[in-house]
C-alpha cells in the first residue's frame, strides 16, 4: 500500500482487516472494490485468483518447553491448550482441516479475533498457536516467537477477491499490479471461488 499511495499520490486507499468471511461479505455488499484472503470462499457473487502461496507454522513462546525441543508429535499437539483466530478466519479453517486429517483431537484455551492479540499470548505463555510464517517472520527472527515443526500440512494459497459483475479499473489494475497480482485480460478466464 505504502509503495501504491507513493506511485498514486492523488490517490485514497482504505485499508479493513477482518476474517475471510467478513471480508467477503464486505466485498459482496459493494463496501471494498478488492480483497485479499487467507481461506477459502465459497461466495458465487465472488470471483477468486491465486495471489501467493504462504504456510502456517506452529509457534510457541521462547520460555516454553518445546522452544528446545524444535519439534512436536501428535500427541503433544492434543495436550497443550491453543491460542487460535475465532470461526470464519481462514488460518482456523486451514488449521482445523490439518488436526482433522492429522487425527489430532485439541483444546482451543483462547479464541482472539486478532492475530497480534493471539502473538502476544503466545509469547507471553498462555498456550501454542498455529499462524502464518509471513505475520510472525518478525517473531521468529527475533525469537520473540518459536517455530516447532509438526507432522500437520499447512500450506495454503492466499487468494484475491472482487465481485464476479464488477469490471477493473485502470487504477485498480494498477494496484493489483503493485501487490504482485494482476486479473485475466479475458473475464470469462476467471475462476469463480465456488469450484
Amino acid at each position: 500500500m505504502g509503495t501504491f499511495a507513493k506511485l498514486y499520490p492523488k490517490t485514497r486507499v482504505e485499508l479493513r482487516v477482518g476474517n475471510t468471511q467478513q471480508v467477503a461479505e464486505w466485498l459482496e455488499n459493494g463496501e471494498l472494490d478488492i480483497a485479499f484472503v487467507e481461506g477459502p470462499c465459497r461466495s458465487r457473487k465472488l470471483t477468486a485468483v491465486h495471489w501467493r502461496d504462504d504456510e502456517l507454522v506452529v509457534v510457541v513462546g521462547p520460555e516454553h518447553p518445546w522452544a528446545g525441543e524444535k519439534s512436536a508429535t501428535r500427541e503433544m499437539l492434543a495436550r497443550v491448550p491453543w491460542i487460535m483466530r475465532e470461526k470464519g478466519s481462514g488460518t482456523r479453517e486451514i488449521f482445523e482441516d490439518a488436526m482433522e486429517k492429522a487425527g489430532v483431537r485439541y483444546a482451543i484455551a483462547l479464541e482472539l479475533g486478532h492475530t497480534e492479540a493471539i502473538k502476544n499470548g503466545v509469547a507471553s505463555g498462555l498456550g501454542i498457536s498455529c499462524l502464518s510464517r509471513v505475520a510472525v517472520h518478525r517473531e521468529l527472527e527475533y525469537i520473540s516467537l518459536v517455530e516447532v515443526a509438526s507432522p500437520l500440512k499447512l500450506d495454503r494459497s492466499l487468494m484475491m477477491l472482487k465481485r464476479r459483475e464488477s469490471r477493473c479499473t485502470p487504477l485498480l489494475s494498477a494496484f493489483m499490479k503493485v501487490a504482485g497480482g494482476e486479473w485475466e485480460r479475458d473475464d470469462h478466464a476467471k475462476h469463480p471461488v465456488d469450484e
